[in-house]
């Protein structure tokens, strides 16, 4: 995509069968995509037709007024005050991980930063969203979870027929009854319990349509436990594993952030309160998810006619938007590959056009928790910044592996070097 974009510009024909597919790369065509004119663009194309597979129609995935009233159902979750309670579980669970660390770092045993990334915001999620402590079942999720990312992400055109028993389509249909088994037990749980939590499984299931006062089906609750469950840990999780690369990449800007953090915190954990004054480590994780977007692609598809840039886009066409690609345009990005957290000063983002940095999305349908994973990424990097230097191993391999989210294909392996030895 990245050599697409150099070679033909920013708007390129793609070759790809039975579709008739665009990358849309500059900031001014994807402001149009996706704020400006949202309304005709739709996610009702083989993309997200593959993502309802495992995830069902849950908000990540869901289109119209469907959508709509399932995004103003949860929104609250996500305010400021709610944050700030979550907070507190994300400083636990970031503790916890750096605690049992002890051992692999007395002993000098490698082990990988992206694995230990996924479990502890799988932790937290499970933690702030649904009130559970999912430890008996964080190897079964995790495994389903990876499973169906890589399987939706290599099924090609077998997806368009689910019915087909391609190994694809029976190693997604067997990670989905893993991820149901789980789910299931928690929606029980909670309707058997007495006292029900302030959250989000409980907003779930107390919600009663508006228009004919029913509540939420248990699979329409299931669909939004299963896409948060994913979408609520995993692009956290991959923003802080390549924060780590590159912090093990640039001594100086890892001496930046420790001192940071020593002079902010004093030796005491990180709180939602500290994160604005934690300045260098909000542009160290920024800059991070630039390089090494989360979230690298997603699609539209335009309901009418439209024109791009003077081109005319035929209706049905699907269009690809890539942040990994518009993140390293050099017109907007000087030495786009250089890792440089100064590039997010207040001053430098404020003169940036609109979409030339866009992580989580943009328009109505940018990422509902954006603002929490932000939070929870600094908060955690702050509280291993406190006791841990991660040195990588020489030698592993480190490559990107695109599925759904933006993996390290063979982790990456670091050993832990306790502050002050």
């Amino acid at each position: 995509m990245v050599r697409a974009r150099q070679e033909y510009g920013d708007i390129v024909r793609l070759r790809m069968p039975l579709v008739r597919a665009y990358l849309v790369a500059h900031p001014d065509d994807i402001k149009h995509v996706v704020q400006d004119n949202h309304d005709n663009y739709t996610k009702e194309n083989i993309d997200y037709r593959l993502l309802r597979r495992g995830l069902g129609n849950g908000l990540l995935t869901s289109d119209g007024s469907y959508w709509t009233r399932q995004r103003r159902l949860i929104q609250p979750i996500f305010v400021r005050e709610r944050i700030v309670q979550a907070g507190a579980i994300v400083t636990q669970e970031a503790q916890r991980l750096a605690c049992q660390w002890e051992r692999c770092g007395r002993d000098r045993e490698p082990f990988d930063v992206a694995a230990e990334m996924t479990r502890v915001t799988l932790a937290i999620v499970a933690r702030a969203l649904f009130s559970v402590d999912i430890t008996q079942y964080a190897r079964l999720i995790g495994e389903a979870l990876t499973t169906m990312n890589e399987s939706m992400a290599q099924a090609g055109l077998s997806a368009l027929f689910a019915f087909i028993p391609s190994r694809s389509n029976r190693r997604t249909r067997r990670a989905s009854r893993t991820l149901d088994s789980v789910i299931w037990k928690i929606i029980a749980a909670r309707r058997a319990s007495a006292d029900w939590p302030d959250d989000l499984l409980s907003l779930l299931l107390s919600a009663r349509d508006q228009q004919s006062g029913k509540p939420l089906s248990d699979l329409q609750v299931r669909d939004e436990i299963a896409t948060f469950l994913l979408a609520g840990h995993e692009t956290t999780a991959n923003a802080l594993a390549w924060t780590w690369y590159l912090l093990g990449q640039n001594p100086d800007a890892e001496a930046r952030l420790q001192a940071e953090v020593a002079a902010v915190l004093n030796g005491r954990p990180p709180q939602v309160e500290d994160v604005p004054r934690l300045k260098y480590a909000m542009m160290v994780i920024e800059e991070s998810m630039r390089l090494y977007p989360p979230a690298w692609a997603f699609s539209r598809s335009n309901i009418e006619e439209d024109e791009l840039a003077g081109y005319r886009i035929k209706r049905g066409s699907l269009l690809y938007i890539s942040q990994y690609v518009t993140h390293r345009h050099p017109d907007f990005w000087p030495d786009p590959e250089r890792f440089d957290p100064e590039r997010f000063t207040p001053q430098r983002s404020a003169a940036r056009p609109k979409y030339t940095y866009f992580p989580f999305g943009g328009g109505p349908r940018a990422c509902i928790g954006s603002q929490f994973a932000l939070t929870e990424a600094v908060i955690i990097l702050c509280t291993i910044a406190q006791r841990w230097r991660l040195r990588l191993v020489p030698d592993h391999p480190v490559q990107m592996y695109p599925l759904i989210t933006l993996r390290p294909r063979y982790g990456i392996q670091v050993i832990a070097e306790r502050i002050g030895y």
